[in-house]
């Protein structure tokens, strides 16, 4: 499949490199774009105590799954218009909302936005990273997804087991994992991008902006149960 696809792209004269690079930045304003949306809605569920279900954890749980893979459903079914592109911003905002009860508690640490910073840094780092990473690196990387989605899985069980048990040790080693897995997705995501294997900047985003998200989420977890401050 490759080597096919650069027999195309030297007969038409690098068309087919410039349409991946067509899409990577198409993917790169929209997430970009997508930022704002999910300010938004962690302001408005910050300033307003949004929470889904706060009483049940589990109930909570299960109500974000089926509003995100609604979400997950009609964006796919609309990415090739701009429909496609508002409830990708509408899911966006509703990320942010999710967001807002996990911000809320880390303002309210005498460091907290100390840590919101170190959190918003280290997710730029690491995007940074992988998107050079991604742009440099030659050997197929394909064959990741499976153990990634494997990996997610592990995370999501896990993340629903300590719901119970309230371990703060699981919860950190948790996020710590979370930071790799996801950070291996971005990875994964704009490499995939850049060798034809996504064409559609719409699913592109939805994509990597679930993997930033994560990670940020993950860190902001990470730093605030190893250096939150009450005082």
């Amino acid at each position: 499949m490759d080597r096919s696809l650069k027999s195309l792209d030297v007969v038409y004269g690098g068309s087919l490199g410039a349409d991946r690079q067509r899409v990577l930045r198409n993917t790169y304003a929209l997430l970009a774009l997508s930022m704002i949306p999910t300010v938004l809605g962690a302001w408005v569920g910050v300033s307003f105590g949004f929470s889904l279900f706060a009483g049940s954890p589990l109930i909570s749980a299960i109500a974000f799954m089926a509003i995100a893979f609604g979400f997950f459903y009609a964006i796919e079914k609309f990415k090739h218009s701009g429909v496609g592109v508002l409830l990708l911003l509408g899911f966006t905002f509703f990320m942010g909302l999710m967001l807002s009860r996990l911000l809320g508690f880390v303002l309210g640490l005498s460091n907290g936005s100390q840590l919101i910073g170190m959190a918003f840094g280290g997710t730029a780092v690491i995007f940074a990273a992988m998107a050079t990473l991604s742009s440099t690196i030659k050997r197929d990387i394909s064959g990741m997804g499976k153990w990634l989605f494997v990996g997610a899985l592990v995370l999501i069980v896990a993340s629903l087991a300590n719901i119970w048990l309230q371990m703060p040790a699981l919860m950190l080693a948790i996020s710590a994992m979370a930071v790799l897995i996801f950070s291996a997705f971005i990875l994964y995501d704009l490499k995939r991008i850049l060798d034809g294997g996504e064409t559609n900047y719409v699913t592109a985003t939805l994509s990597v902006y679930l993997s930033v998200y994560n990670v940020f989420t993950a860190l902001l977890q990470l730093f605030t149960g190893l250096g939150g401050s009450d005082d």
